[in-house]
């Protein structure tokens, strides 16, 4: 019987199916941070039960870290306390740490797979809503809940219900100055923010094919933005190139065994999925949002349309912007770059290009964050810190910044 990508990782991984029920699902790796595992440690330690396979878990501090001055003692309490009961149970139960200054700390969806933590055909979790970020590699990977945390320690397995398969194919070749992040915003808002409700989407087509694996993280990271449980797209020479050397990663015979595996994981020719959508990447321009949600996207060059929902009227009013405005020098407060869908080092060369020699508006701030200590060291290494110290932007240190807003 044919199957996807998305069958054939998680049909290995089922433990016991329920008959007419959920079905128990065998995590590889858990990923987790300061904010939503402390209940999960203290819900086992108050019923007695051991942490099942510290070895399968990896943490870092990101969530609620300061982003400047990370050499000095963190002066929120809340934000100290979080990281400090981090430190204590990951000591206590034998749990790999990457804390802060530690020269491979950084947020959790950039710093894994930096590693090679991350490899195709692995189920992962992550008390996060972005953990989908992982399914570049081909991995079965989705965010969880504090409580769902707790079951994994325990067990290192989750009930789950069977996601239905989703496939979205862009073809053709993209226009200059498109990238990634455009072409997932052009996806969302042609099919919304719920199409993917109850889906696990795998990406295919060239589009895709010819990405870096930092654009493809990109895209997969934004899987959660159209509702989905998570994306996917089938591992290939691009992937294992960027996979080989990295210190997690399997080498000599066992890197022939596992990419023997791996090469067996893309969608058989004649899988069916139970959705599907198609597009051709020649039509995407460059994206820009205007409300208050993704789905609410155009080309860079657009006008904003018309609706008469309650809602797109809320959101318009919300924004001051009017149906039929362009965007096209409209005064901005704020600029970002970082979070877990673009701190790595190509969006900064990428950023790097398009501010080199200019200088921001006086009345702007502007951070960029990188998502982790080796890519903070590659801007430095690259020259690009004084690019942007040139154009009047702040560089700050790694961490989920203003993504979340828990912290300096």
């Amino acid at each position: 019987m044919s199957k996807t990508l998305f069958d054939k990782v998680w049909d290995a991984h089922v433990v016991e199916k329920i008959e007419g029920g959920p079905e128990i699902l065998y995590i590889d790796k858990h990923l987790i941070h300061e904010v939503t595992s402390p209940q999960a440690f203290s819900e086992l330690e108050d019923r007695g039960i051991p942490i099942f396979r510290p070895d399968q878990i990896v943490a870092t501090a990101d969530h609620n870290t300061p982003t400047i001055n990370q050499h000095l003692p963190v002066k929120d309490t809340l934000s100290r306390k979080q990281l400090e009961q981090l430190s204590e149970n990951c000591k206590k139960h034998d749990i790999t740490l990457y804390g802060l200054g530690h020269k491979y700390n950084g947020i959790v969806h950039v710093m894994a797979p930096e590693l090679g933590i991350t490899q195709p055909g692995m189920t992962m979790v992550c008390g996060d809503s972005h953990t989908s970020t992982h399914g570049a590699f081909g991995t079965i990977a989705f965010g969880i809940g504090t409580s769902q945390v707790a079951q994994v320690f325990a067990s290192q397995c989750l009930l789950l219900k069977k996601p239905k398969s989703l496939r979205i194919t862009v073809n053709g070749k993209l226009k200059k100055g498109v990238l990634p992040k455009d072409v997932i915003l052009y996806i969302i808002s042609k099919l919304g923010t719920n199409v993917g409700t109850g889906y696990f989407c795998e990406y295919a087509g060239d589009v895709f094919r010819n990405m870096s694996m930092e654009g493809r993280m990109t895209v997969c990271n934004m899987s959660i933005e159209m509702g989905a449980r998570g994306g996917m797209i089938a591992p290939d020479e691009v992937t294992f190139e960027y996979m080989k050397g990295r210190p997690n990663a399997p080498s000599g015979e066992e890197w022939d065994k596992k990419l023997a595996f791996w090469k067996s994981l893309p969608s058989d020719q004649d899988a069916t999925f139970d959705q599907e959508y198609e597009f051709d990447g020649a039509d995407i321009e460059p994206m820009i949002t205007y409300g208050t949600n993704p789905g609410m996207g155009i080309k860079i060059n657009g006008l904003i349309p018309k609706e008469e929902s309650p809602s797109f009227k809320k959101a318009l009013n919300y924004m001051n912007f009017k149906p039929g405005e362009s965007l096209i020098d409209k005064p901005i407060n704020y600029v970002f770059i970082g979070s877990c869908t673009n701190s790595r080092i190509e969006d900064f060369r990428i950023a790097a290009e398009y501010i080199k020699g200019k200088r921001k508006a006086e009345n702007v701030t502007a951070w960029l964050v990188p998502g982790s200590k080796q890519v903070e060291a590659q801007i430095e290494e690259e020259g690009l810190r004084d690019i942007f110290m040139e154009a009047g932007f702040e560089l700050r240190q790694p961490g989920c910044s203003a993504c979340l807003a828990m912290n300096d």
